[in-house]
């Protein structure tokens, strides 16, 4: 039985395949503008991972913030439910999970059954999530994927007060007139993210273990504040799979459980 999930986010729409429990393929590529298109692009490259053709998957599940617009989909699973299945099979002993996508941050308690208790999500302001760094780095001139390195070679903690990515950019800005070290602002935006994520963390309740998936899971720099602000170490499953692309393995597993019921 093969089942596939499409987690279809703001930048990027990934997709998982699995077959009786094991994982066989991923795939992720843009979103762009036509989300479906997007979907059946990300599925074929999958597919061709595996040379396999979607006659032989039994049900597509789709997820995240354009999963209405995958009109091949079998049903639709909510993130909260699919990052919380995906987590669960890949380190069952996680009670919460941190999930820090573009647009989007979302804070899950589990019990020991992988079922969900509690949540909350960062829906309403880009400052916890991916979409700041990405803004941040524009206005700093650095490559977004030297972000993580730039935080982790400051030496000073700098405050940032701001909570809007607008009032953020002309904070950033100001301190670049003042001289300070592009690395000290770096680590002051990871910072203020980490912080506003783990308010969220502490509303819905923390519980050791802690996973932290999405994509902005993949910056060092962000990975580093989170855990000084936390003071523990967090489990990210980059062994198994890309952290963004453990919401797509949950709805694959989601389906494959529907299937089972």
């Amino acid at each position: 039985m093969v089942t596939v999930g499409i987690d279809c986010g703001a930048k990027n729409t990934k997709v998982a395949i699995v077959k009786n429990n094991q994982l066989l393929a991923t795939a992720s590529v843009l979103s762009g503008f036509d989300q479906s298109a997007s979907a059946e692009q990300a599925l074929n490259e999958a597919l061709q991972k595996i040379r396999s053709s979607q006659d032989e998957v039994t049900h597509f599940t789709a997820t995240g913030a354009g999963m209405e617009a995958i009109t091949f989909a079998s049903d639709t699973v909510t993130e909260i439910t699919a990052d919380s299945r995906g987590i669960y099979f890949l380190l069952p002993s996680v009670r919460t999970v941190i999930d820090v996508g573009a647009e989007e941050g979302r804070a899950i308690r589990m019990n020991d059954r992988g079922k969900v208790v509690d949540f909350g999500i960062n829906e309403k302001c880009a400052a916890g999530a991916g979409a700041f760094t990405e803004a941040m780095a524009r206005a700093l001139e650095i490559d977004l994927t030297e972000m993580g390195e730039f935080s982790l070679r400051s030496t000073k903690t700098v405050p940032m007060n701001a909570q809007c990515t607008i009032f953020a950019e002309s904070e950033v800005v100001s301190l670049i007139h003042q001289k300070t070290p592009k690395e000290d602002i770096v680590r002051a935006v990871h910072d203020a993210i980490a912080d506003r994520i783990t308010s969220m963390v502490r509303r819905v309740g923390l519980e050791q273990k802690v996973a932290l998936i999405g994509g902005v899971a993949n910056n060092v720099g962000f990975i580093d504040s989170m855990k000084r602000n936390l003071g523990f170490d967090l489990l990210i499953p980059h062994e198994i799979v890309a952290p963004e692309l453990v919401t797509a393995l949950g709805a694959a597993l989601v389906a494959q459980d529907r299937i089972g019921d």
